[in-house]
């Protein structure tokens, strides 16, 4: 009899875990009197996601128009929550991100975005999605001697436009060579048009595993200033929204946060070969 119990509860295990799994949320959508139109104007009509072609975070397919990558699953995942069903794509570079949003081309800055000084003068930022760091990459063996931030001044430094990245380093006094695309600003590194570039860790090594042979690296144990983690960009991972759209963004962010509480966010992250590690930005 006990072998049978035992053996009936081994199916069920294994049934189960052949199953894709399946999200609870603990809490529904409670926004209906925030005072502004633009949630329930999204729960009808959708919403226009904008990103820049950025694997792992995002990419468009040309043949199927379907858009993939950990931040489109996660901006989908939580607008869902919130009764957000129907997306349209718009593929642009990111430095043309903002102005398009505020060009109402598009809803929603589907791109991972950072607070900064300046972008705060313009949009609204959903509640922390996920982390992750800043790298100084150089050409291998690091010919120019770059150990430190301290130490890019003075140097060409590459940087995407527009990003958290391009805005600190003008800031610390950083004469920046800006790219449009990752292509661009990579190919620039490898081939030693620029002396290092400054980019998002998790990016870097997705490229350099794509790209084995490319002579570049990663400058090791460079302390990051607390300005550039709490001020200039490298906090949270988020998404961005016009100002006066105040009930679509509360229902966002309360959404990133349900993802973030019933494992459905770590299950993307895992996805796309990252770890609980980059659900925060503080030691775990």
């Amino acid at each position: 009899m006990l072998k049978s119990v035992l053996a009936a509860l081994f199916v069920a295990v294994v049934s189960t875990g052949a199953v894709a799994q399946e999200f609870q949320f603990e809490a529904p959508p409670l926004f209906d009197n925030c005072g502004d139109p633009s949630l329930a104007k999204a729960k009808t009509e959708g919403v226009t996601l904008g990103f820049s072609p950025s694997p792992p975070y995002s990419s468009l397919d040309p043949a199927t128009k379907q858009a993939t990558g950990l931040d489109v699953e996660l901006v989908e995942a939580a607008l869902k929550w919130a009764g957000v069903t129907k997306f349209k794509y718009e593929v642009m570079p990111f430095g043309q991100l903002i102005p398009a949003l505020l060009a109402k081309r598009i809803d929603v800055v589907a791109a991972n975005i950072h607070v900064t000084p300046d972008r705060l003068k313009a949009v609204s930022f959903t509640g922390p999605a996920w982390w992750y760091g800043p790298a100084i990459v150089v050409a291998k063996g690091n010919p120019a001697g770059i150990t430190s931030f301290d130490t890019l001044k003075g140097k060409k430094i590459g940087a995407i436009a527009g990003s958290a990245a391009d805005e600190y380093l003008r800031k610390i006094g950083v004469a920046v060579t800006a790219f449009q695309t990752d292509a661009e600003e990579f190919s620039a590194i490898s081939t030693g048009r620029v002396d290092a570039i400054l980019e998002d860790d998790v990016k870097v090594i997705e490229f350099m595993k794509a790209n084995a042979a490319s002579p570049i690296e990663i400058v090791q144990n460079v302390a990051i200033p607390d300005e550039l983690i709490f001020k200039f960009g490298y906090g949270y991972a988020r998404y961005a929204l016009r100002k006066e759209d105040c009930s679509l963004r509360s229902a966002f962010t309360q959404g990133l946060a349900e993802v973030r509480g019933n494992g459905q966010a770590s299950s993307i992250l895992k996805k796309y070969g990252l770890t609980n590690r980059n659900m925060f930005f503080f030691p775990l």
